[in-house]
């Protein structure tokens, strides 16, 4: 299926119907305010071995990220956050930023790993956020385009993203000509200061 939403004008019948495909462990593409991503619900276990799938991987070797609704369903996913930490994140969420948190003991029954870490979002892109909402939990999600591919047209305009995927995603939104900078990357975990894994759409200076 194919859904037009209008980020100024959100159809809430199509969000709802997006939604309850999500729910039903479905697959959908979507806008965000960095590139078009591809995600499924974080609390459906099948969902997201269909999401990997998609990847070309296995559940347990993938890196999805979550696209959270605020700050309090982000910190339901990760440990405490330090001052600085949460002081960096504040600054810069909602916006086209990932930030890789440590991940509570939630996360590694999820996705079947002994991951300790995961990449947090927090979408300054209104039909992400109704979606997420709506959902009552968050979106794990990974970008459409493959880092080691060129960003070709196709990944940036939803119908030809539709004429691309119809036959492998459910649920397609077409909320607008994507951006063609995936989202900044700051790794918050690896080391004592954040440093930029990726520079992206967020613009940052550490």
């Amino acid at each position: 299926m194919f859904f037009e939403i209008n980020p100024n004008n959100i159809d809430a019948r199509l969000i709802t119907e997006a939604v309850k495909a999500l729910k039903n462990g479905k697959i959908i593409i979507f806008p965000t305010d960095s590139v078009y991503a591809v995600g499924c619900d974080l609390n459906n276990k099948k969902a997201l071995s269909q999401l990997a799938k998609f990847k070309g991987d296995k559940l347990n070797k993938v890196h999805f990220s979550i696209i959270c609704k605020d700050f309090t369903e982000l910190s339901s996913h990760t440990k405490h956050l330090n001052r600085p930490t949460f002081k960096l994140i504040k600054q810069h969420l909602p916006g086209p930023f990932t930030f890789i948190l440590n991940a509570n003991s939630s996360i590694p029954k999820l996705f079947d790993s002994k991951k300790k870490e995961i990449g947090v979002r927090i979408t300054d892109n209104a039909i992400t956020q109704a979606l997420v909402a709506a959902l009552g939990n968050p979106i794990a999600s990974t970008s459409l385009h493959d880092e080691d591919e060129p960003l070709l047209e196709y990944y940036t305009d939803p119908y030809q993203i539709f004429e691309t995927y119809e036959n492998q995603i459910d649920i397609i939104i077409d909320g607008g000509i994507g951006k063609i900078e995936p989202s900044t990357i700051i790794d918050c975990f690896s080391q004592e200061e954040a440093f930029v894994v990726r520079y992206g759409a967020g613009k940052i200076d550490l």
